[in-house]
């Protein structure tokens, strides 16, 4: 099996649903309506925010997106990386840790100072993957959400 890894374009709109709708799988978002192709063509534009797949014969099986943030603690920016999302049927076969070497890769070409991920404690599947990827550190946190209606 070939895997290749792509950064998105604002052209590339129907790879980035199909990514969306492997996160609507993988992290059992039942009620999730993709957005307008306009909206999401709009977001691949933009210069803060980035999306990584991971494809085989020219479908996606996987990918990640990335918050681009500027600091007011260093010159350079941090990569905010939103959600990781692989098709259950190519799981644990090394394409999650290709696509963050690939951004960490990515960064350091592009002059980054960190990049970051959260993961909930009690995902145990995913904290186990992120510790298998060269993390420079880890600490434990607890993470506040405030829904806007």
């Amino acid at each position: 099996m070939e895997i290749q890894l792509k950064t998105l374009s604002p052209k590339d709109v129907v790879d980035f649903v199909q990514l969306i709708q492997i996160f609507e799988d993988v992290f059992e978002l039942d009620d999730l309506e993709i957005p307008p192709n306009s909206h999401l063509e709009n977001l691949l534009s933009q210069s803060n925010f980035l999306v990584l797949v991971a494809t085989t014969k020219g479908k996606v099986v996987g990918g990640l997106t990335v918050h681009l943030l500027s600091s007011y603690y260093s010159l350079k920016p941090t990569a905010y990386i939103y959600d990781v999302g692989i098709k259950p049927a190519y799981q644990r076969k090394g394409i999650g840790k290709r696509l963050i070497t690939y951004l960490t890769q990515y960064c350091k070409n592009n002059g980054f100072k960190e990049a970051y991920v959260e993961a909930e404690t009690d995902d145990q599947q995913a904290v186990n993957f992120y510790r298998k990827t060269q993390a420079s550190s880890e600490m434990e946190a607890t993470h506040f959400t405030y829904w806007i209606n």
